[in-house]
């Protein structure tokens, strides 16, 4: 009777053991969307997910196409950057047909990482990288920084309005270039207060940054700073009622809804889901592709309107149409911007 009750009681325990198996490979095959035909990865920079900006964006794309396509899809998180160039080549040899670097701080990474996994296909955000595997994704921040430069410029009450960034690298130098034309074009008198906090990820910089600005007579500040970001929103907030910011990438207004004007978007999610689309249907293209305001790329956030009157809002798009039209080209570097003439 006992060998009988110990074999029942194996043989539970083994039915249990296979039940726990099954039910963790089968949560990580949901989590990453079920379709072993195509799958997609997205490696982070060391923000990671959760930036509410940058990454997130991209994550969002991810999860659109794992949604409207039914691809599996799988995200890999950095926390220093020597991590980039094993995620990128770990993502294929784990089954990624099509895998994002999301950023141009991984553009030495995907270089090393590309001709050593020819087999699958690479696409890059912000950065070019050549290879025939290769898809160079990158945007017109400068048109979008110039419609809430614009923006801000009409809005402020102080004529005086803040920049912050994140590293003082070419890419961050046209989100401040485009800014500050857009500024000039609306309001000459206005005074801009650059600074940056040269990380992208430390939010107690960010707001240190911010509340000496405010602190400077900034009544609003547009960050480019990815999630140093997420301290200006909580500066904004500690100061309270008609200090302002603007955010970037994503739609930023749930960070503070009392406190933010606008956020000048970049639709790296619209980017990430065409082209794991483009690819599953076997139109992949390398090569670089730039995405303005004429190709929807960049844009104001459609919650502007909630604390921005849409008289300011009329003004500031009839200036992006200015710019579709070439009317208006919009400086990308101080060298630029100094010969720059406002618009009549």
């Amino acid at each position: 009777m006992k060998s009988y009750f110990r074999f029942w009681s194996v043989l539970a325990l083994i039915v249990l053991i296979s039940v726990f198996v099954s039910a963790c490979g089968g949560g990580e095959e949901a989590a990453s969307g079920g379709d072993s035909d195509f799958k997609a990865a997205i490696v982070t920079d060391t923000a990671g997910l959760g930036d509410q900006s940058f990454n997130d964006s991209a994550n969002r794309g991810l999860e659109q196409a794992k949604s409207e396509l039914g691809i599996a899809g799988q995200v890999y998180e950095t926390s220093q950057p020597s991590d980039y160039e094993p995620s990128l080549s770990q993502a294929p040899a784990q089954g990624a047909d099509i895998t994002f670097a999301i950023g141009f701080l991984m553009t030495d990474a995907l270089t090393n990482a590309a001709p050593q996994n020819a087999g699958t296909k690479y696409a890059i955000i912000d950065s070019v990288v050549e290879g025939e595997n290769v898809a160079s994704i990158n945007f017109k921040e400068e048109e979008g920084s110039f419609l809430v430069g614009a923006l801000a410029g009409l809005m402020t009450e102080s004529d005086k309005i803040g920049f912050v960034g994140g590293l003082e690298v070419p890419l961050i130098k046209k989100f401040e270039t485009g800014f500050r034309a857009g500024v000039e074009t609306v309001n000459p008198g206005a005074q801009v207060l650059v600074n940056y906090a040269g990380d992208f990820n430390d939010p107690g910089k960010g707001k240190e940054i911010a509340l000496s600005q405010y602190a400077d007579g900034a009544d609003v500040i547009y960050h480019a700073s990815g999630g140093t970001g997420i301290g200006v929103f909580q500066a904004a907030q500690e100061k309270g009622e008609g200090f302002w910011v603007i955010g970037v990438d994503s739609d930023q207004y749930e960070l503070a809804p009392d406190n933010v004007l606008s956020s000048m978007i970049k639709r790296v999610d619209t980017a990430v889901f065409e082209t794991i689309k483009d690819a599953k249907e076997g139109n992949f293209k390398s090569g670089i592709s730039v995405l303005g305001l004429k190709e929807d790329g960049v844009g104001l956030a459609p919650t502007t309107s909630n604390n921005t009157p849409q008289e300011v809002i009329d003004q500031v798009n009839a200036l992006g149409d200015r710019i579709i039209a070439g009317e208006i080209v919009v400086p990308t570097t101080d060298e630029q911007l100094e010969s720059f003439t406002p618009p009549q």
